[in-house]
């Protein structure tokens, strides 16, 4: 007996067929594409941002412990050009065009590109953005929810990512003898 929630492998294959330029999308997709385009474009802005906030302290990093915190300011560089990329060609997949743009860049992003001055004021600045990007991420996977498991996947792994960055932060912060931000009890 088939189980009546799944669709019959002859309207899977008919529907295959049809819009076959829209690649990944199908029928079956329940998100709202533009929507779910525009929010991942906004994102892209956002690691673009970060990229470049990261590279600048890393090159720019001075001190007795710049070397290490430099070091940390580079991984993370690296690891938000990944983000990027997954979701440059998720937008791809989901038929839309990835805004590399610099017009309007600082705009699209969720975070700010600030500078700081001194090593303990990178790392704040760079704490502030991630944990901007962790807000950011866990309302676009509520919004994206069951309707695109793909996208929600991917932005589940990316916000895990950026919530280790934060706690990397945190305690080099911390280590550097500087408070970050309480926590609450």
């Amino acid at each position: 007996m088939k189980d009546a929630f799944l669709t019959d492998v002859q309207t899977l294959r008919k529907r295959a067929r049809q819009h076959i330029e829209r690649g990944a999308v199908t029928e079956g997709y329940k998100g709202d594409v533009e929507a779910v385009v525009r929010l991942l474009n906004d994102a892209l802005a956002t690691e673009i941002i970060c990229i470049l906030r990261y590279k600048r302290h890393f090159f720019m990093a001075k001190g007795i412990h710049a070397q290490s915190v430099a070091q940390e300011f580079q991984e993370h560089a690296a690891e938000e050009q990944l983000h990027a990329d997954q979701i440059a060609a998720r937008i791809v997949q989901l038929d839309g065009e990835p805004d590399f743009s610099p017009q309007g860049l600082a705009t699209r992003s969720h975070s700010e590109y600030i500078e700081g001055e001194s090593l303990v004021e990178m790392i704040k600045e760079d704490l502030v953005a991630e944990r901007v990007a962790i807000d950011s991420y866990g309302e676009m996977i509520r919004f994206v929810g069951d309707k695109d498991p793909t996208t929600r996947r991917m932005l589940e792994g990316i916000l895990a990512n950026e919530e280790e960055h934060a706690e990397n932060l945190a305690t080099l912060l911390a280590t550097l003898g500087t408070e970050p931000i309480k926590k609450s009890a």
